[in-house]
């Protein structure tokens, strides 16, 4: 199996037929697939790559190499292997080989990088671009699952009034070579706790890796132009199961510096999340089989955060007891 990659489209007529069924098949499916001829324009996402690296390499670099965690711990590592005289150093457990931020667009007073000078003005921009894209594709994933116009919006919004919005932002990452990645990880295998995720990678470095429905890791590969779409956990409730968040990873690499801009369109924190009602199973007449939990999303954000990396299904069992 491989990722699925799929031409958006003008979606009219026989295109949005063809688009909403590729779609469909994918996130039930895989849970992830490779987006091509959306409406980002790739002028912008050129400008993106450029300000998110010069970023990095002015601000972040210095810093990594010299003051974050998994350096100091790899570094530890290989010195204790040294003077033990191991053979082979200790792997460097609970920690990624990334630096990263997020970017909190509705925050007023985010504090943001001030290099180079376009940088916000850049990703405000794509900001944009990738919230219209993103409600966009809820709106044919409402449509697919057979909900009415808007459903999903709504649901992550917590409501259709007019304060009523979803979390939306964006995590940079960069993945600096390793000089021993088979003893770090990229990024630790997880599912994504929110909505729907729209990534813009790295078109030469690869790493991302995506668990399939047999077992197998399965490669993200870089393709250009391209944008990854990856189904979260509220999307799997709320399709009572139906689309699947799949488990992802990033692998270490000693060669090249791979970037990753992940948006995230999330429920808002005090979003009630649920399996729609239309998509309940019924096994016979009178009865109704939810597969999901109702909870509050900020709830769940509670519990994801000290079991990012462990099976998603607890995380379910922990807000199964919270009834509203």
């Amino acid at each position: 199996m491989a990722i699925p990659v799929i031409e958006m489209g003008n979606l009219k007529g026989n295109e949005k037929e063809r688009f909403m069924a590729e779609m469909g098949k994918a996130c039930e499916e895989v849970g992830f697939f490779q987006l091509k001829g959306h409406s980002v324009p790739l002028e912008l996402m050129e400008r993106v790559k450029k300000v998110c690296s010069e970023h990095y390499n002015r601000v972040r670099e210095p810093k990594f190499k010299t003051e974050s965690v998994p350096v100091k711990l790899l570094n530890k590592s290989l010195t204790e292997a040294e003077l033990s005289n191991s053979s082979e150093p200790k792997k460097v457990e609970n920690v990624d080989w990334e630096d990263c931020f997020v970017l909190q667009y509705a925050q007023e007073d985010y504090p943001w990088p001030s290099e180079p000078s376009e940088f916000k003005e850049t990703m405000m921009e794509f900001g944009k671009e990738i919230t219209k894209l993103a409600e966009t594709l809820l709106e044919i994933l409402s449509e697919n699952l057979g909900l009415e116009k808007g459903y999903l919006k709504t649901t992550l919004a917590g409501g259709d009034g007019p304060d009523d919005k979803a979390f939306f932002g964006t995590k940079i990452s960069h993945y600096p070579p390793c000089p021993r990645p088979e003893l770090v990880e990229g990024l630790r295998a997880h599912t994504d706790a929110g909505g729907l995720i729209l990534l813009f990678q790295d078109d030469e470095v690869g790493g991302l890796q995506v668990l399939d429905n047999t077992g197998r890791w399965i490669d993200a590969p870089p393709m250009k132009d391209t944008l990854v779409i990856d189904i979260g956990d509220q999307l799997e409730a709320i399709s009572n199961g139906r689309y699947r968040s799949a488990w992802h990873r990033v692998l270490a690499t000693d060669n090249g510096n791979r970037m990753s801009v992940a948006s995230f369109y999330n429920p808002s924190f005090d979003a009630v999340i649920s399996p729609a009602p239309q998509l309940l199973l019924q096994p016979k007449e009178g009865s109704e089989l939810s597969l999901y939990p109702k909870f509050v999303f900020g709830d769940y954000m509670n519990v994801y955060a000290q079991q990012k990396f462990l099976p998603k299904e607890p995380r379910f069992q922990a807000v199964t007891a919270l009834q509203y």
